[in-house]
């Protein structure tokens, strides 16, 4: 699985603490979404951050076949 939240958070001009500040997450936690250092996301979690950015989940997660463990 890749996240790619930064790519969308790019196309949407919203900065890291624009949107920890919305979603409720720490900067921490978001800054490990960002870069793919998570193993899970709680699913409320993923409707904030899709709710903040107009987005899907498909447009924040990616499947890839051969690409290792989320």
């Amino acid at each position: 699985m890749v996240l790619r939240l930064d790519r969308v958070m790019a196309g949407r001009t919203m900065s890291l603490k624009e949107l920890s500040e919305i979603v409720g997450v720490s900067n921490v936690n978001l800054s490990k979404m960002k870069t793919g250092k998570i193993s899970a996301i709680r699913f409320s979690t993923l409707v904030a951050i899709c709710g903040a950015l107009d987005c899907q989940p498909g447009d924040i997660l990616e499947y890839e076949r051969d690409g290792g463990g989320m």
